[in-house]
């Protein structure tokens, strides 16, 4: 079928009143032989399923269809659609379109991974931490102009909380807890145009952090003592709105207040993967939370963060690796970081520090298998941090979009944490993302910087560059 009998097939479709399609689209979860395609159709006012056509082509004017199909959006998953493209050539730009009730979507871009035994450069982009009270995405306005194959987020893709004063802007209801609640927070941050079009752009690699469903809770445990029932009740709630408003396959569907989020991506012989999820599975965080010294508990090897099924399946997939670089999606930071100066330490309980038997054993482990070349990428924290992780791997820790505001320049506390960490290279506590560059020999981060997100526009400046050479777990200077 040639793209205008597909157009007039849909003449007899019912007309939607407004654009269907105001959240946008997105693609995702790339593996050389297949994409994720997403959107949501925006509170259509019926009770049973909508059917919705996608096609996907070659060429930027969809005159090259290779694959088209139809998937029913239903009121039970939000009206969203989650079509998994299959049999498609690997490291391929494709473009794609949904069509629904006569109305059409804008035209995304994709792009599949590489093939196995491929040694292609990898260009990609991390980020996280995009608070939509706190600031504007100048940040994602400014990664929508570089040549990026992929786009990774780390969490905290949202936040639960109410409505705060004097903000840049705000947000749509007081705290959410229910699935209309989370559904609608997530319908606010699409409204903004600059992450739409990074969506649009780039095919995504998500994970979630604690915001997606509420700050600093621990498996099935919520910060301020909710009972477990209660709790796993608004879990469930987050986790489907989640997947709803997610490039995610079918096979991350939620059951209840589960859902398998942890998986990984081979990028050919360059780079795998290793997407990790620090909440469902932890135990709560030792020590009564907060900032302080580690206290038995925090040493205590019953502690973990993945869990005893995801740990392993960590350990396994880096070890069984035979890319030149093991990247790990990670939320909270890896490096254990004293953030007291002078004398004491104190740690962050519901990172890693706080989880130090685990960490441990994660380290041990790549002393003993000696997997390829282990890479931390980190969110969380709302500043940048670059890091050598003893003799076994580097961690770099990428800043917020919005959370935090502004930010600030900070060059004593980087002094002062340096001095309390030798294996710290880097801090700065501003806006923005990371950008890298990933081949056969280095591994290469920019950290791109924009001055101020409490006001629209404004430029973007690269602050620092660092590479890491295969083979040598050092961090030097770009």
């Amino acid at each position: 079928m040639h793209r205008r009998e597909f157009l007039l097939s849909l003449a007899a479709a019912p007309l939607f009143k407004s654009n269907p399609f105001i959240q946008g689209i997105a693609s995702g979860d790339p593996l050389p032989d297949s994409i994720v395609l997403w959107t949501r159709l925006e509170s259509p006012q019926l009770s049973s399923g909508l059917e919705v056509e996608w096609i996907l082509a070659e060429d930027e004017g969809l005159k090259k269809i290779v694959k088209r199909g139809k998937e029913i959006a239903s009121d039970d998953l939000g009206y969203s659609v989650h079509a998994d493209v299959k049999g498609l050539k690997p490291a391929r730009w494709y473009w794609y379109q949904f069509r629904c009730g006569g109305v059409e979507s804008e035209i995304g871009r994709t792009r599949t991974a590489p093939a196995p035994g491929s040694q292609d450069t990898l260009r990609f982009a991390f980020a996280s931490c995009q608070h939509y009270e706190q600031g504007y995405y100048t940040a994602y306005e400014h990664m929508a102009k570089e040549d990026l194959q992929l786009v990774v987020h780390l969490g905290d893709y949202i936040y639960e909380g109410g409505i705060s004063a004097n903000r840049p802007r705000k947000h749509n209801s007081p705290e959410i807890v229910t699935l209309n609640d989370y559904r609608n927070r997530y319908s606010l941050y699409r409204s903004d145009a600059h992450l739409r079009k990074v969506h649009q752009l780039f095919p995504w690699i998500v994970t979630w952090d604690d915001h997606e469903v509420d700050n600093n809770y621990a498996d099935d445990k919520e910060e301020r003592g909710a009972s477990r029932e209660s709790f796993l009740e608004r879990r469930a709630n987050a986790y489907q709105a989640y997947y709803e408003h997610m490039p995610l396959r079918k096979s991350s569907l939620p059951r209840g207040s589960k859902l398998d989020l942890y998986r990984r991506f081979d990028f050919g012989k360059t780079a795998r993967i290793h997407v990790l999820d620090t909440r469902q599975y932890r135990s709560d965080q030792p020590c009564g939370d907060g900032r302080k010294p580690q206290c038995p508990a925090a040493l205590d090897p019953s502690q973990t963060m993945l869990g005893e099924t995801q740990e392993r399946w960590l350990m396994n997939g880096m070890k069984e690796a035979r890319q030149t670089w093991n990247v790990l999606a990670n939320q909270v930071m890896f490096a254990k970081t004293d953030v007291k100066p002078g004398d004491g330490q104190e740690y962050s309980m519901d990172q890693w520090s706080g989880y130090e038997a685990a960490r441990q054993r994660l380290i041990r482990n790549w002393r003993e298998a000696k997997p390829n070349n282990p890479v931390i990428l980190t969110g969380d924290i709302h500043s940048n941090w670059v890091s050598e992780v003893e003799d076994v791997a580097v961690e770099f820790v990428g800043t917020s979009i919005t959370s935090g505001g502004d930010g600030v320049e900070l060059p004593f506390a980087e002094a002062n944490f340096k001095k309390e960490n030798p294996g710290l290279h880097f801090f700065l506590a501003k806006r923005g993302y990371v950008s890298c560059l990933v081949d056969q020999k280095r591994y290469e981060s920019n950290y791109r910087i924009v001055p101020v997100v409490t006001t629209p526009g404004g430029p973007m400046e690269t602050r620092a560059k660092f590479v890491v050479e295969s083979g040598r777990p050092k961090i030097q200077r770009g």
